[in-house]
């Protein structure tokens, strides 16, 4: 083997390295946006559940376990305090 041929597998191998991780970056941060809608809904169920109680109820839908996986917590105070307030 010679020189060229040892220098382009390891060029070839710094650019593998180099593309995987620009493309892993989005697709890390689009499974954590689906895994958070995924406990954003989670949430909500459990709010209708123990909302069903005192006839309380969120729709669970896109929006809102998007709403929830985006911001928590926080996410499923605020669908409370809209649905208290608006009706």
């Amino acid at each position: 083997m010679d020189n060229n041929t040892l220098i382009i597998y390891i060029a070839c191998i710094c650019f593998l390295f180099l593309f995987g991780r620009i493309f892993i970056l989005p697709i890390k941060s689009v499974l954590k946006l689906v895994l958070n809608s995924i406990l954003g809904g989670l949430i909500i169920y459990l709010i209708n559940i123990v909302g069903n109680l005192f006839a309380f109820h969120i729709g669970l839908n896109y929006i809102t376990a998007i709403l929830v996986g985006i911001l928590g917590v926080p996410g499923a105070i605020l669908l409370i305090v809209l649905k208290v307030f608006l009706g």
